[in-house]
């Protein structure tokens, strides 16, 4: 088709409810209705410096290292300079705001919930086969074989058979219970008796074992989840009254 075709706001509007995305707008609209109430309440405000900050950080971010490369990437997103300093000026309230309400629940948290932050430097193979799994299992632990041979040879994802299995550090929140048991029972380096999950059946190799520390990252993460924590809550509790042509 050689001719150019017109898109209208009505056209995407349209687009938005075909593709059931207007109840996950009217979320986000009411998210962000409710931080910035919430910040005025508790007197938090942006100084340009930080917003100056900020954008730099978020053009970094995005690799815009131009004007003419900023130009692009907002025509691109259909977002105004304005729109772009909005997005921006959100960000920092929204982490100004967790930082005042949950600041000092984050180490409590933190020591109450510890064990699920443990993570293990694990490796991993997924068989159809339980028998083959526990044949190549014995064939590990007698040395007829290692793990990562197990892995060039069984592993059908490219990725993941380039780097012989390898699925960094997993949290035990992000297991399995059945494997999570088992994987922080191991005497690493150690591999472990197939297991059997809706997923197949996994041979694991797990190499190492990490104490969960409070550092900077976790903390931010922890700060989030208690923030995006509250604000859903927040968005259930609140009465929403919309007002869309069912017509549009």
């Amino acid at each position: 088709m050689s001719q150019p075709i017109a898109i209208t706001r009505e056209h995407i509007f349209h687009q938005v409810k075909l593709s059931y995305q207007i109840p996950c707008l009217i979320e986000g609209i009411v998210s962000r209705i409710i931080i910035t109430l919430a910040a005025q309440e508790a007197g938090i405000k942006v100084e340009a410096q930080e917003l100056q900050k900020a954008a730099d950080n978020t053009r970094l971010f995005n690799q815009l290292h131009s004007a003419d490369d900023t130009w692009v990437w907002l025509q691109k997103n259909s977002l105004s300079l304005n729109d772009f300093e909005e997005i921006v000026y959100t960000n920092i309230l929204s982490r100004k705001l967790a930082e005042y309400l949950f600041a000092d629940r984050v180490e409590p948290y933190f020591l109450s919930h510890q064990l699920d932050y443990a993570g293990a430097v694990m490796y991993e193979v997924v068989l159809d086969d339980q028998d083959l799994a526990i044949e190549l299992f014995y064939a590990i632990a007698e040395g007829k074989m290692n793990f990562y041979q197990v892995a060039r040879q069984y592993i059908q994802d490219t990725d993941l058979y380039r780097i012989g299995g390898y699925r960094g550090i997993v949290r035990r929140q992000q297991m399995k219970p059945e494997i999570s048991v088992a994987v922080f029972a191991a005497n690493p380096p150690q591999v472990l008796k197939p297991m059997v999950t809706s997923q197949g059946v996994h041979l694991i190799f797990v190499e190492e074992i990490i104490q969960p520390q409070l550092d900077e990252k976790l903390r931010y993460e922890i700060l989030a989840d208690l923030f995006g924590g509250w604000v859903k809550q927040q968005v259930e509790e609140v009465e929403v009254v919309t007002n869309l042509d069912a017509n549009n």
